[in-house]
């Protein structure tokens, strides 16, 4: 009989364990992200929140729950509808966010958080200068999503005109939000967003000099670049 494993590298799916394996394993592997958030620094205490999907399933952290608290048996996860199937801890109140995600795009996981240097950027601009050319990793430059209350449709509606052709947004006074196939993705680009907005503070604090900033052009020849990016096979 074929069983289904979830490949811990990359969070893929293959041929080798049941349904209940595949969520478990999914599950750790979405516990080691939120964990991996609040090491980084992107997160503060509870704040933030992760998902990842699993066929018609959607697994994500629970509302205000630590995340070195979570165990395997509190496994929490919902439908594509937003219906809780999984668990008895109540799923983030970002979950609007999420769903608008993966009924939107393709993606198979999401990450959102409070990253500081985001988020004094999502206070400051409109739309994140052409910094640096990892730009082109979230689809170009990285939009603003306006002020919208935490946890509310409108929030996860302003997020997805943001979203628009890009894997990456900033939340205006709130955080960030990316996603990606698989979780290792979504957190990377999560991290460069963080990154990149503190190389603009930082090169836009030194009096007197702006920094240079690069053209859709230039940005559009790395974004054709980085298709060949990485091993192969």
């Amino acid at each position: 009989m074929t069983e289904q494993r979830w490949e811990r590298q990359g969070g893929r799916v293959a041929d080798e364990g049941d349904d209940a394996e595949r969520e478990a394993l999914a599950w750790a592997d979405l516990v080691a992200t939120a964990r991996r958030t609040v090491a980084d620094g992107l997160v503060v205490g509870t704040s933030g929140n992760v998902s990842v999907r699993v066929g018609d399933l959607v697994l994500v952290t629970p509302s205000g729950v630590p995340y070195d608290r979570l165990r395997p048996q509190d496994l929490t996860a919902v439908d594509l509808d937003g219906r809780q199937v999984r668990g008895s801890l109540v799923p983030t109140s970002e979950l609007p966010m999420h769903l608008a995600v993966y009924g939107t795009t393709d993606a198979r996981a999401v990450v959102h958080t409070h990253a500081v240097h985001a988020t004094a950027v999502s206070t400051l601009v409109p739309e994140l200068p052409l910094v640096h050319y990892m730009a082109a990793a979230l689809g170009g430059p990285v939009r603003v999503a306006p002020y919208a209350t935490y946890g509310t449709q409108e929030l996860a509606e302003s997020m997805l005109r943001a979203l628009t052709g890009r894997t990456g947004c900033l939340l205006q006074n709130h955080g960030t939000i990316a996603y990606g196939a698989t979780l290792d993705q979504a957190y990377d680009r999560t991290a460069q967003l963080e990154w990149m907005c503190r190389l603009w503070l930082t090169a836009s604090s030194v009096p007197g000099l702006a920094p240079s900033l690069l053209t859709e052009e230039q940005l559009a020849e790395v974004g054709e670049r980085l298709r060949g990016y990485g091993q192969r096979g």
